[in-house]
């Protein structure tokens, strides 16, 4: 029980300026804590901006650095919010948004289902504060770890064909979601890894399962295609084509030297191979060195376990997408140009906070977030 303890005076940074409130203040005797409710009604509570600067600072703490959002505020709007403020405001927003996205799984589009649509899956590193990453393992050559891995999810449809007649994405259709959590999920559990829930979450909202057809696309690493069987079996799965050319140019360096002419001519039979579709010569090419080379053993392994899903010449006469350049992309959109910047290094809270701020703008939804919100402070 609070009780009528005065008025008290706040100055808010608004749009148009500072501005000065004086509101009934109500205190607790037994816990010692005190509020002012208007600060509740009018969007307030808990901070010193507006909900108008508040969204601007969350815009700002997307796009740039905290210190270049700070100077953008001052020069555009002549609002006064230091870098400090920004960071904390733009990651508390950023907290909002990502336990909106869990709430939020109806479907956005009202538009029919193109026939066909992707979803890709792939993981970029982050680096994080060193009091994060205490106890765990990396690449590192003590082995410990300076960067922990954002997994994304991107889905977009591709009916759009280039001049050669290949699929390109349409414009406008890619959304995406990311975070860093933990993909990895055993048999026995009960309640699906925190990532694989993600992953269904943005295929309800995109209605992915309804489409036509259903194509997964990834680097080849095991998880992604459990978490493909699991959520969408019926999914057409492809190994990004790119990816493959990448590891078995690796292996033509490992075992001739890297830009030897004899590496550049091994890995171009081999990419040929690959695209022709002549697998059994690929892999005899790659076994042959496997005994005496590691990268040829591990790429042979890497061959052999997702033959099915390089089936390249069949995928391209069903008119499908063979690359992850869309999820390539994403990865250097949504995490990379923001979070991987010279000298920065995040806590878990803050990476994954700025990076639902980044999906959210990036997939078109940043506006329906800000309606649902207000919608919510005024039924509260």
């Amino acid at each position: 029980m609070a009780r009528y303890a005065g008025r008290r005076k706040k100055t808010f940074e608004s749009a148009l300026g500072p501005l000065k409130l004086e509101r009934a203040y109500y205190h607790c005797s037994a816990c010692g804590q005190g509020f002012c409710p208007r600060d509740r009604q009018l969007g307030l509570e808990d901070t010193s901006l507006s909900p108008a600067v508040t969204r601007m600072v969350a815009t700002v703490g997307a796009l740039v650095s905290f210190e270049e959002g700070s100077q953008l505020l001052n020069e555009l709007a002549g609002i006064s919010v230091n870098a400090k403020q920004v960071e904390r405001a733009a990651e508390a927003v950023g907290v909002e948004v990502g336990e909106d996205e869990k709430r939020d799984v109806e479907p956005v589009e009202v538009l029919p289902l193109p026939p066909t649509l992707y979803l890709g899956v792939d993981g970029t590193g982050v680096p994080l504060r060193a009091q994060e990453l205490k106890g765990r393992n990396g690449k590192q050559p003590d082995g410990s770890a300076k960067t922990r891995e954002v997994k994304l999810c991107t889905v977009w449809s591709a009916e759009a064909r280039d001049p050669e007649n290949r699929p390109v994405r349409d414009e406008g259709s890619v959304s995406y979601t990311a975070a860093i959590e933990s993909a990895a999920t055993l048999d026995t559990d009960e309640i699906p890894a925190a990532f694989t829930q993600r992953v269904l979450r943005e295929a309800s909202r995109r209605r992915f399962p309804q489409a036509g057809r259903t194509v997964v696309i990834g680097d080849g690493a095991p998880w992604i295609w459990k978490i493909a069987q699991e959520l969408f079996p019926r999914a057409i799965q492809i190994v990004d084509r790119f990816h493959v050319k990448q590891t078995l140019s690796t292996v033509s360096k490992a075992v001739y030297g890297a830009d030897s002419p004899p590496a550049h001519q091994w890995a171009r039979r081999r990419h040929d191979e690959l695209d022709a579709g002549r697998f059994p010569d690929l892999l005899r090419a790659v076994r042959r060195h496997a005994d005496t080379c590691d990268e040829a053993r591990k790429c042979f392994q890497y061959l052999h376990r997702n033959r099915d899903r390089m089936r390249y010449p069949r995928f391209e006469a069903l008119g499908l997408c063979t690359s992850s350049g869309v999820v390539e992309a994403g990865c250097k959109v949504v995490v990379g140009t923001r979070l991987k910047r010279a000298g920065m290094h995040w806590t878990l809270r803050g990476s994954n906070a700025i990076i639902a701020l980044r999906c959210s703008r990036l997939s078109g939804r940043f506006q329906d977030f800000w309606e649902r919100r207000a919608a919510a402070s005024k039924a509260a």
